[in-house]
C-alpha cells in the first residue's frame, strides 16, 4: 500500500477545504470498499480525509412523507430504521441482501453510492487492459471472462457493472442525492448520479471531486408496502447480484396504476427504464404485461460470450419481482 497522510474532518466546511487543498485526496468513512482497492493497488490516495465523525448520520421525516437519510448512516442502522421499515422497506430488503451484517454495521449511504466494480480486470492491477483502471488501456473483460459483466449500457471502453444493491432500490424509488461543494449545495436527481461509461468509463458518478455527499432524500409512496427485491446470485449470502430486481406496484381496480423498478448486475449503474413502466399503466396484472415491461428495459441488450444467460435471468427475474410485489400488496390489503 502507498503511504499515504490523514487528515480527520471536524466539520463539512473543513472536509471540503482539504479535499481542495490536494489533487490526490480522497474521503474516506466506513472504507469498505476504498481500504480494499487500496489494498490491491488498485486506489493510491496520498491523503485520506476521514469524514467519519461529521454530524451526517441522522435518519428523519421529510415532508411529503419521505424520508432523508444522513449520507454516514450505516447500512444496518438504515435498514433496521422504523422510518424506512415503514416508508421504504423495498431500501431496506434490498440493504440486507448485499454483503455481511459485520460489513454492514460499517458501511454508509454514501459510501455504498460510491463503491466501484468487482470486475475482475479491475480488480487485479496484473491486468493492464483495464480503461476503468488505467484509461486508454483497453477492456480485457471484452474477450475475457464476462460471465458477471453488464448486458445494456456498455461501451466499447468497458462493460463492468455496478456492484450496489441499495443504489438498485434507489434507483427504482426514485431518490435525490444531496451534495455540498465550495460553491454550495446542489440536488442530484438519482437517475442522473451514476454515469454510463462512454468514453471515460475511469468517472463512476457525476458528484465533483470536490464535493461531499450529505444525504439521500428517499420520496414517500401510498403502495410502498406492495415490493420486493430480488436478487439472484451464485450463493445465498455474501455474492453480488448476476440479475437483481427492486420492484413496486399499485393496482387498483384490476389494472396497474403505476410500477417502478429497476435492475443491478446488468449495467455500469442502476438500470432503470420509465418507459417500460408506462408500457403496462392501465394492463391487467399479470406474466404477459410484465413481460411485455420487461422486453422494454431489455431493449438494446448487448450479451457476450459468458453472459448470455443474463438476458433471459433478468427477464423472468422482471416477472417474478413484479408479481411477488403484487401478491404482497394484496395480503397487505393495498390493492384494489
Amino acid at each position: 500500500m502507498k503511504p499515504f497522510t490523514y487528515l480527520q474532518a471536524t466539520d463539512v466546511p473543513s472536509a471540503l477545504r482539504a479535499i481542495s487543498s490536494s489533487p490526490d485526496a480522497r474521503f474516506i468513512g466506513g472504507g469498505t470498499n476504498l481500504v480494499d482497492l487500496m489494498k490491491y493497488g488498485v486506489e493510491q490516495p496520498a491523503h485520506l480525509i476521514d469524514i467519519g465523525k461529521l454530524p451526517l448520520a441522522n435518519i428523519e421525516p421529510l415532508p411529503g412523507g419521505g424520508v432523508r437519510i444522513g449520507a454516514l448512516a450505516r447500512n444496518s442502522d438504515i435498514a433496521n430504521h422504523l422510518l424506512i421499515r415503514e416508508k421504504a422497506p423495498l431500501l431496506a430488503e434490498a440493504i440486507v441482501a448485499g454483503a455481511s451484517p459485520q460489513l454492514r454495521n460499517a458501511a454508509t449511504a454514501g459510501g455504498n453510492l460510491m463503491q466501484r466494480t468487482r470486475c475482475y480486470y479491475f480488480y487485479d492491477t496484473g491486468f493492464t487492459q483495464c480503461n476503468k483502471r488505467i484509461p486508454g488501456s483497453g477492456c480485457a473483460a471484452r474477450d475475457g471472462l464476462n460471465r458477471i459483466h453488464a448486458i445494456l449500457g456498455t461501451s466499447d471502453k468497458c462493460i463492468a457493472t455496478n456492484p450496489s444493491d441499495m443504489s438498485v432500490a434507489l434507483a427504482a424509488i426514485g431518490a435525490t442525492v444531496q451534495v455540498q461543494g465550495n460553491s454550495g449545495p446542489r440536488s442530484i436527481p438519482f437517475a442522473d448520479f451514476h454515469r454510463l461509461p462512454g468514453e471515460t468509463p475511469q468517472i463512476d458518478t457525476n458528484l465533483n471531486k470536490e464535493e461531499l455527499i450529505t444525504a439521500i432524500d428517499v420520496p414517500g409512496f401510498p403502495f410502498a408496502l406492495n415490493y420486493c427485491y430480488l436478487k439472484v446470485r451464485d450463493r445465498r449470502s455474501y455474492a453480488f447480484a448476476l440479475v437483481s430486481v427492486a420492484a413496486m406496484i399499485d393496482v387498483r381496480a384490476g389494472k396497474i396504476h403505476d410500477v417502478r423498478f429497476a435492475l443491478g448486475g446488468v449495467a455500469p449503474k442502476p438500470w432503470r427504464v420509465p418507459a417500460a413502466e408506462q408500457q403496462v399503466i392501465g394492463q391487467e396484472p399479470g406474466a404477459e404485461a410484465y413481460g411485455n415491461a420487461a422486453d422494454v428495459a431489455l431493449k438494446g441488450a448487448r450479451t457476450f460470450p459468458h453472459n448470455a444467460f443474463k438476458l433471459e435471468l433478468a427477464r423472468r427475474s422482471i416477472i417474478r419481482a413484479l408479481t411477488t410485489a403484487a401478491v404482497k400488496g394484496e395480503r397487505n390489503g393495498n390493492v384494489g
